[in-house]
């Protein structure tokens, strides 16, 4: 498929303004043949998350969207952020591109972060030879944004075989460095304004009905929509920039080299500086306005998202958060779905900034103790529990 052909199947994506409904699969459209999808995700993020190392696995995971989406010279290709990793679908012309950066941000990872993380590029033919597909449509998260909403079992197969070493990317030489422009990690975590700060994961059981399944997203989703915002940990007026050097330090590491990291440092910090400035005086400098740009913040969050099942970080309250454990609960007991679900009291928040003026920013939140790390392994953990005929 030509780079032509591929935007006019980007363009022609259904996308849906109501959240309830994104497990509607009749909203979704397979990709074409010759795509592939590049996968990653950190190895023992728990334990590096365990170890204070939170903000650099967030980081990592941003940083493959970022260093794949920059070679592929568009934000508009299909991918999903899932905190310590992320999957992204590549054009066949962008395969080989994908490919080198996959290795440089795996490279630049271990080298910069201290961590190891695992890439892939599996190819749509062999998705499809086992039996599953890969269906994208798009949320409106507001008037500027849509974010990329997967299903089909192919992304969930995709990445079990790069965790099981099929279809692996080698690391790039040391020294290599992706084009990570853009990457952004300055914020401060948020504190939750409601009660708690949720990540929740919520898949079909193998002999789950779709209907049934769908009716349980939309349950779950109609009770976080009862929290302020929606549920969304930023508040509807954009967080409050601080003048905080939490960030610094790791997005220094994304735009410079060792050995040439004081001007990087310093431009951050100027920037920082001047975004606070900026948001308390509420003045238009270059056609940015701070208070501007953190209303937009919130509105371009992915905060909830379909990646072969259901993935938020809310914040909610009490009586919210048991209602969707007791849906959660009863479903997974009927055998409709596997779930984690992992509470913590802040939110965090890693950024791709394109450019400061236009309205193209995306923000992607995790709980700040690794949320969704963390109820990927309680899923998990209860799914081993289960008879075999159970799961």
């Amino acid at each position: 498929m030509s780079g032509h052909n591929a935007s006019v199947f980007l363009s022609d994506l259904p996308v849906f303004a109501e959240f309830e409904d994104v497990a509607n699969l009749t909203r979704y459209r397979s990709l074409p043949e010759g795509w592939a999808l590049a996968v990653a995700d950190v190895v023992s993020s728990t334990e590096a998350i365990a170890h204070g190392k939170y903000k650099s696995v967030n980081m990592a995971g941003a940083s493959v969207i970022t260093a794949v989406l920059n070679v592929l010279e568009g934000s508009d290709y299909p991918f999903v952020f899932g905190g310590d990793g992320a999957v992204i679908a590549v054009p066949p012309n962008g395969i080989a591109a994908a490919s080198v950066a996959l290795a440089a941000v795996a490279r630049w990872i271990e080298d910069d972060l201290g961590l190891n993380m695992r890439t892939a590029l599996v190819p749509l033919a062999e998705v499809r030879a086992a039996g599953h597909d890969v269906r994208i449509a798009r949320f409106q998260a507001s008037p500027e944004m849509t974010f990329a909403m997967f299903a089909g079992g192919g992304a969930a197969w995709a990445e079990m075989q790069m965790k099981r070493g099929r279809f692996a990317v080698p690391m790039a030489e040391p020294g290599s460095r992706p084009d990570l422009s853009g990457l952004s990690c300055r914020w401060n975590p948020v504190a939750s304004r409601n009660g708690q700060i949720v990540s929740i994961i919520a898949v079909p059981s193998p002999t789950a009905h779709p209907d049934a399944f769908r009716s349980l997203v939309a349950s779950v989703v109609s009770v976080a929509n009862k929290a302020g915002g929606l549920g969304n940990p930023l508040p509807p007026e954009g967080p409050v920039p601080h003048l905080s050097l939490g960030g610094v330090a790791s997005e220094t590491k994304a735009h410079a080299p060792r050995g040439k990291r004081l001007m990087a440092r310093i431009k951050v910090m100027v920037a920082i500086f001047m975004t606070v400035l900026l948001y308390r005086t509420n003045l238009t400098l270059g056609g940015f306005n701070a208070r501007d740009y953190v209303r937009q913040m919130t509105r371009n969050t992915d905060f909830r998202k379909f990646d072969d099942g259901l993935k938020m970080t809310i914040d909610i309250n009490a009586a919210g958060l048991a209602e969707i454990e007791a849906l959660l609960d009863s479903a997974a007991a009927s055998g409709i779905c596997q779930f984690g679900l992992y509470k913590q009291d802040q939110a965090l928040v890693t950024c791709i900034v394109p450019s400061l003026r236009a309205h193209d920013h995306m923000h992607f939140i995790d709980g700040a103790a690794g949320g969704y790390a963390q109820a990927a392994t309680q899923m998990k953990a209860k799914a081993a529990l289960q008879p075999a005929g159970a799961q």
